[in-house]
């Protein structure tokens, strides 16, 4: 194992296994960066070393806010299990399905909630989230596939945004890495729940 492989979150084989690096046949100018090959039958590599990098961004950043200033949105089905999951034990805020427009712009919305930091599971379809975020001046945290636009996005994951089980690392990493640094519980309690954040 090399150095560099040592230096990962998890293994790498857990981050081939899951697919994280397994991007689309369509690839944006936002996306150019982090796309380490593309493949005989036209899909997109992603770089692991910096998957893995931009996620140890993002849980730095969000670890630098309290649970009830942050909230985080995915319409994608494939990501509701594992997004309910790290909400259960980050204590995070989640939307699971659509987000309805207006939620922290309209005070007068009864859902009217008011926070620091979004993060999407992906800005397409999450993307009244992002716009509001963007005119509130709110950071977003956004998981990129291959396929995203990056506009109104301070910070690019890059991954498969897309798989079921891609997205349960994804959540399962970000969960495990805010309680140790916020030390919100021990480490051995979010690995408990490895299996279930990347099961079918």
């Amino acid at each position: 194992m090399t150095k560099e492989q040592q230096k990962l979150l998890v293994p790498l084989d857990d981050y081939l296994k899951v697919g994280i690096h397994i991007g689309t046949k369509f690839r944006t100018k936002f996306m150019m960066p982090f796309i380490y090959k593309v493949r005989p039958d036209g899909l997109a590599v992603l770089n692991v070393q910096e998957v893995d990098n931009r996620i140890r961004l993002a849980a730095n950043f969000l670890a630098q806010y309290d649970p009830n200033d942050i909230i985080i949105v995915c319409r994608r089905e494939n990501g509701w299990k594992s997004l309910e999951l790290f909400s259960k034990l980050t204590g995070i805020r989640s939307y699971a399905g659509r987000y309805t427009p207006g939620v922290l712009t309209n005070p007068k919305l009864s859902t009217f909630t008011e926070v620091k930091l979004v993060l999407v599971a992906d800005p397409w379809p999450d993307k009244n989230m992002v716009f509001d975020a963007a005119k509130l001046g709110i950071p977003v945290i956004a998981l990129c596939d291959t396929n995203n636009d990056a506009r109104h996005i301070d910070l690019v994951v890059p991954c498969n945004n897309k798989g079921k089980k891609s997205l349960g690392l994804i959540f399962w990493i970000l969960a495990r890495e805010y309680t140790k640094i916020r030390k919100l519980g021990s480490e051995s309690e979010v690995d408990k729940f490895f299996e279930e954040f990347i099961s079918d």
